[in-house]
């Protein structure tokens, strides 16, 4: 089974989904739920759902929040081996959502995550997790001089290395590492930060970004076009319409799953560009960020709605 090393954020998603047409600067009307999430542990719980061996590693604190966490991890069947602090608080992110699913405004809190130094990656413990897996994907939740170790550990060891971009204003700390990443998953928000490049056609992002030394990634932009590139080829897609969409968090995260799953299991991104939009129109119909119903078998089943990519 393919091992799989995620370093990145596991915290608390609350989002609070507003129930009428949003009134700004106003009281609205609506609902709240809470859940375990973060972009590489999102990714990990797909990808343990998808039978991969997923191991998780994260800053967490010694609260409530941090047993949350735990035991979606457990629940997923991701290996969960955190770095706990137990004076401190779990990190969590908190977002308004329309009644659409499209999101409003969100607010990170997420200082520990700054605890998780370079230093961390020489304990004995992650660096024999490094070793013995055989691919690893972190998120730009972590610190910049975090991520650059994580692709100067990757590259020593010779293990493919994904990442996933977070937001626009994190995925900037990527931009030191990007000769050490074989796959960053981004949207067009994210890829304009990194790249300053004003782009109208999506297609034109992998220029850009082959430009500051990235081998390949995946564009995505909402309900339009995605397009993928590695060194070899350049394909986009244009995702089903998915009509019983509930809520969008996590949608990303799925997407990179999806797309990693294929290419790990030996196929082009053209067709891995069909393994994320399938996994992320599950993901979609779900409330949660993480869809529980999501395996080889409902994969499958939505690939069948999902058109076939066009080399460009």
């Amino acid at each position: 089974m393919t091992k799989i090393l995620v370093l990145g954020g596991a915290h608390i998603d609350r989002r609070g989904m507003i129930e009428t047409e949003t009134a700004m600067g106003a009281s609205n009307p609506g609902s709240w739920m809470e859940e375990a999430g973060g972009g590489g542990f999102n990714a990990a719980r797909n990808l343990a759902r998808l039978g991969f061996s997923a191991r998780m590693i994260a800053p967490r604190g010694g609260d409530a929040n941090g047993e949350t966490v735990a035991a979606a991890a457990l629940e997923a069947g991701v290996e969960d081996t955190p770095f706990t602090f137990l004076d401190r608080r779990t990190p969590s992110y908190t977002a308004i959502l329309e009644r659409d699913g499209n999101l409003v405004i969100a607010i990170a809190d997420m200082d520990l995550y700054r605890l998780f130094t370079p230093r961390r990656l020489r304990v004995r413990a992650v660096r024999d997790a490094i070793e013995n897996s055989d691919v690893i994907l972190c998120d730009a939740n972590l610190p910049q001089d975090t991520l650059s170790a994580i692709g100067k550990a990757a590259k020593a060891c010779g293990k493919p290395l994904a990442a996933i971009a977070i937001s626009p204003a994190k995925v900037v700390r990527l931009k030191p590492a990007l000769a050490d990443i074989d796959m960053l998953f981004m949207n067009e928000a994210e890829a304009r930060a990194l790249t300053e490049a004003k782009v109208d056609d999506v297609c034109d992002w992998p220029r850009h970004l082959a430009a500051l030394g990235l081998r390949g990634g995946v564009i995505t932009s909402g309900a339009r076009n995605v397009v993928a590139f590695s060194q070899n080829e350049t394909a986009i897609l244009h995702p089903p319409l998915i009509e019983a969409v509930r809520d969008v968090t996590g949608a990303g995260d799925a997407m990179a799953s999806g797309y990693l799953a294929a290419i790990i299991k030996g196929h082009a991104p053209s067709q891995a560009l069909r393994w994320g939009a399938a996994a992320a129109a599950i993901t979609v119909q779900s409330s949660s960020a993480t869809a529980s119903e999501l395996d080889p078998q409902t994969l499958d089943a939505m690939l069948a709605l999902v058109p076939p990519a066009e080399m460009v």
